[in-house]
């Protein structure tokens, strides 16, 4: 078995140790997931992909039909929720199955979204750069945020994420609106929300989260055209992925004041280059990809990417989540 990272949590590689399986272990250890040095290069990956049962990848593994071309693996798991980087097709012409991990991070995705949305409100980022600089003080006065209470939380994508972000915007009695790719009245009656068309989505939020999965038809549907139907008091927040959003567009929107900030920690790119435009831009929060990074969640994952693997190779049968071949 290939993992593509050494530094996954040690409760996966546990696991797959118990389980009787070899371990082979890319070494990415002195570099963060997402560096460029992190993940093996293709060939390494197609190699293993041809000798190996089993491929552990996550986000920054691309696997494709180059590195399937000549597999002998029975199963890829990812240790994440999104497969985007997955060639499902390629997959599932050889009759792999990918197997995912969904659901156990719901809560702590949806906890950030809200964090995220309170930050921006009242500025705390803002304000703890100038109480460092010893300057909180000179504008007091003129240091206003805005209000999360009673405002309209437009959610575009009613997936599990998005409807757990709905759960605790409640809390804070805000309106609730969403579009997503298929309608969901159940929920609506459940949380109290009401569906719009995507362009009122954004003409109406005050605060507009990204949940939306990441396909062919929801690349940059956040464009230029939709993001100046947003009010230039509203905030857009993005926990989904980054190409959802078209980049220029929002650096656009945030230098000529279209709308009045943003919040990501998803990006078209990762890294994020630190000589990008939104770096250098002060009404945009950038957190490093982090919404699903709480101890509690990654072990989870861990354990879900671990029992992908072992019901294929071990129990004859289908990974606990499976993205393709359903």
């Amino acid at each position: 078995m290939y993992l593509t990272r050494s530094t996954f949590p040690k409760l996966l590689y546990d696991t797959l140790r118990n389980a009787g399986f070899d371990l082979e272990v890319w070494d990415n250890k002195g570099h963060g997931m997402w560096d460029r040095a992190a993940a093996p290069p293709r060939d390494v990956l197609r190699d293993a992909a041809s000798r190996c049962d089993a491929l552990v990848v996550t986000i920054g593994d691309r696997v494709d039909d180059y590195v399937l071309s000549n597999a002998k693996v029975k199963v890829i798991a990812t240790y994440s929720v999104g497969y985007d980087h997955i060639d499902l097709d390629a997959a599932t012409r050889r009759g792999i199955p990918v197997g995912y991990t969904p659901e156990v991070l719901v809560e702590a995705v949806a906890d950030l979204a809200i964090g995220l949305i309170i930050t921006l409100a009242r500025r705390v980022i803002e304000g703890d750069r100038l109480v460092r600089s010893g300057e909180a003080y000179k504008v007091w006065g003129e240091f206003l945020g805005t209000e999360v209470w009673g405002k309209t939380l437009g959610i575009l994508g009613l997936g599990n994420i998005g409807a757990a972000v709905a759960r605790r915007a409640k809390a804070f009695n805000m309106n609730v609106i969403y579009w997503s790719r298929t309608r969901k009245p159940w929920i609506e009656v459940a949380l109290g929300l009401r569906y719009v068309d995507l362009n009122e989505l954004f003409r109406q939020s005050d605060y507009l989260v990204l949940t939306v999965a990441l396909s062919k038809e929801t690349y940059h549907i956040v464009n230029e055209e939709r993001l100046r139907l947003m009010k230039n008091t509203s905030y857009l927040v993005n926990v989904a992925r980054g190409a959802v959003v078209d980049t220029n567009a929002l650096v656009k929107a945030l230098k000529e004041g279209w709308i009045a900030g943003a919040a990501l920690d998803v990006y078209e790119e990762e890294p994020i280059p630190n000589t990008h435009e939104l770096i250098k831009l002060n009404n945009v929060i950038l957190t490093p990809h982090i919404a699903s990074a709480t101890v509690e969640t990654r072990n989870k994952m861990a354990e879900v990417t671990a029992l992908n693997v072992i019901n294929v190779l071990l129990k004859n049968t289908k990974p606990v989540y499976q993205a393709n071949m359903s």
